[in-house]
């Protein structure tokens, strides 16, 4: 956990329970450990952590939780002498995790080709569907899109997983944008780190050169506009009496989206957001003072989103991400309506670069 730079009782806690996590030898233990990181987790805002680093706590606990029970899973299951690694993807593969999060993983393995590929699928899949149902427990919940290791479309082999990122790139349509902002966010979690790497040099190879796929990208990136009035002021929208902004689709997304595209632009191989705009902000014109003021804000807007869910949590109520104006402090209406006005001023360079 260097990336806190600080010490705190929070991230004393955390370390403390990984290394806990670590020595677990059975999934029920870990059942009990993943309780007690999520109250971990709801204790790093109030730790003075920010958005940023209480997300990236967040993701590093799950991280150390999904972990574990990969590993308890395969000591337990019979799986073959290939190399193989569980990939973490989206806001997992980002480390950009808050206190509402579903699974999106998935599992890719060596193979000498199809036939080999074919026969390897069929004895992994049983340990990833054993792996997913574990993780549930631990209450990390089954995607509903079933983006998951143990849906057989994404447990592949390397040549396979090479094969849908060449044509996600190459042969664009809606489902390959979609499946791009997911698959893209690739993060290696547990096993052969070094079947993730090829991926991740290819996509920082083809990418910069496929013109249509990151237009076509940039203009799905423009599809939520923050809702900013002519005054300058939050729009809510309304549903019933209730009035809410959707913080994650009208501003946090927004950040994430111009991050992947430029960092896919400019050969960024990390899928990280800060990393993104630290390593290719320059390139897409930005000073640094654009791209720091860019990361400040979508730190503040996931200080709101997870303080909404915190709340949310302790009053009983299942949490999700519509921030409601009661809520929010003359301060936090200050921060909410200047971080989506520079997710505005990204989307407005993103129709410059793209002629959208």
């Amino acid at each position: 956990m260097n990336q806190f730079g600080e010490n705190s009782f929070a991230v004393n806690r955390a370390q403390d329970l990984a290394k806990k996590i670590e020595l677990a030898d059975s999934i029920e233990t870990l059942v009990i450990y993943a309780e007690e990181a999520r109250r971990i987790d709801e204790s790093f805002l109030g730790a003075g952590l920010g958005g940023a680093l209480s997300t990236y706590g967040i993701s590093w606990l799950n991280d150390c939780l999904a972990a574990r029970v990969v590993a308890l899973s395969a000591e337990e299951s019979r799986l073959p002498a290939a190399n193989w690694c569980w990939i973490s993807l989206g806001s997992e593969g980002r480390h950009e995790q808050t206190l509402v999060t579903d699974q999106d993983n998935g599992l890719i393995f060596s193979a000498s080709d199809e036939h080999e590929a074919t026969l390897l699928r069929n004895v992994f899949l049983p340990f990833a569907q054993k792996v997913n149902q574990r993780l549930a427990e631990c209450g990390f919940t089954l995607c509903s899109g079933d983006i998951m290791a143990g849906n057989p479309a994404w447990c592949r082999s390397e040549d396979e997983w090479k094969g849908l990122f060449f044509d996600w790139i190459h042969k664009p349509e809606p489902s390959s944008l979609l499946n791009a902002s997911i698959f893209f966010d690739v993060r290696p979690l547990y096993g052969d780190f070094s079947l993730v790497t090829p991926l991740r040099t290819l996509l920082a190879k083809w990418a910069p050169h496929a013109e249509t796929f990151l237009r076509l990208m940039a203009t799905n990136a423009l599809a939520a506009e923050p809702p900013i009035g002519f005054t300058g002021d939050v729009v809510m929208e309304k549903e019933g009496k209730e009035k809410f902004i959707d913080i994650k689709k009208y501003g946090i997304r927004i950040f994430v989206d111009v991050a992947r595209i430029i960092g896919l632009a400019h050969g960024v191989s990390s899928a990280s957001t800060r990393t993104r705009f630290l390593e290719a902000g320059e390139k897409f014109g930005m000073s640094a003072l654009d791209v720091s003021a860019a990361l400040q804000a979508m730190s503040e807007l996931q200080r709101l989103r997870l303080s909404h869910q915190h709340q949310a949590i302790e009053a009983g109520k299942n949490p999700d991400n519509h921030l409601h104006p009661d809520e929010l402090s003359s301060y936090d209406e200050a921060v909410l309506r200047e971080g989506l006005k520079q997710a505005k001023r990204l989307q407005q360079r993103l129709k410059l670069t793209y002629r959208l």
